[in-house]
């Protein structure tokens, strides 16, 4: 399937140039001519530098750090879209930042996740193509359509390719993870496992129980996000602890904030497998990390998405 590339321009700001690149060699367009940069007191100047009227515009921003800087490069990139008489301003965000705060946990508490969705909408944006919400109800935050990408076949892909398509057993490392970690146990065809942890504050984890048997087996710790490493890294131990014969680490988002990196570089784990939906840093590259382009499946989804058809299709088995 060919884009009618005329009718179709992609637009990056400054937070993932390089995934943009990528899904533009997908698609076989060129990135749009597009200015992101800021004036002299650090406001953020966006300038188009090319026509947009009448066309199906798709901008690629993930909210990534630093967050807020990234956000309001694209609410601005949208407002100046929509200014411009683009026909369609599709927002295309590989990591949704801010969607950990989907509810109240406890009085007076925001929902910033819902409050970024309204940010969106109100900017301009026509459209939304996401990557592994850390919620899925956060769809339901937005009044326009949502396109939910699941980061999981492009992770069970890998595996597949290492030969641990049924010779692994695959962790969630939490409750709320038990879908995703079913979804790419099916897709392995491989048992599943569930950790029991309690969370007594936000970036710390205990854990409880482990539910499965992982003894003498290759574990895959499956997460949407990893970010301070610290939960990816207990289960890791203790799965070892448990008689796993090795641990995998997988996400889709590789956040890796804080001492996430002393405490990925010193645990029990084979290898990392995150995708490039956030771009990583030099000094965040260990070794033992294997970075997966998400840009296959998200140049497809635009492609359907320009197209009028269905997107749900290239997940259908």
């Amino acid at each position: 399937m060919k884009a009618s590339r005329w009718r179709m321009k992609l637009f990056t700001g400054n937070a993932n140039p390089c995934l943009a690149k990528e899904i533009a060699e997908y698609l076989g367009i060129s990135i749009g001519n597009a200015n992101v940069s800021r004036f002299s007191d650090g406001e953020i100047s966006v300038a188009i530098d090319e026509s947009v009227r009448g066309v199906d515009v798709f901008v690629v921003q993930p909210s990534c750090s630093p967050g807020n800087e990234n956000l309001m490069e694209l609410l601005i990139m949208i407002d100046a879209f929509r200014r411009a008489s683009a026909s369609r301003i599709n927002a295309v965000i590989p990591y949704y930042g801010y969607a950990r705060q989907d509810r109240k946990s406890r009085a007076r508490d925001p929902i910033t996740a819902k409050l970024v969705a309204n940010l969106i909408v109100e900017a301009g944006a026509n459209r939304i193509v996401a990557v592994d919400l850390h919620a899925t109800q956060i769809q339901g935050f937005f009044d326009i359509p949502v396109d939910h990408l699941p980061g999981v076949p492009t992770l069970a892909e890998y595996f597949k390719g290492k030969g641990l398509d049924g010779e692994a057993v695959v962790l969630s490392p939490d409750v709320g993870g038990v879908t995703r970690a079913r979804d790419l146990a099916a897709k392995l065809g491989a048992p599943l496992a569930i950790v029991d942890k309690r969370r007594p504050e936000p970036n710390i984890s205990e854990v409880m129980h482990v539910i499965g048997d992982v003894s003498g087996k290759s574990v895959i710790v499956v997460d949407d996000i990893i970010d301070t490493a610290g939960t990816v890294c207990q289960a890791a131990e203790v799965m070892m602890q448990k008689g796993a014969k090795e641990v995998y680490a997988a996400c889709t988002h590789p956040v890796f904030s804080g001492p996430a990196i002393e405490r990925l570089s010193r645990a029990p784990i084979k290898e990392i497998v995150v995708t490039n939906t956030i771009p990583l840093e030099n000094e965040k590259h260990l070794p033992n990390i294997k970075v997966l382009s998400i840009a296959p499946l998200i140049g497809e989804a635009i492609l359907r998405i320009h197209e009028d058809l269905s997107v749900s299709k290239l997940f259908e088995p």
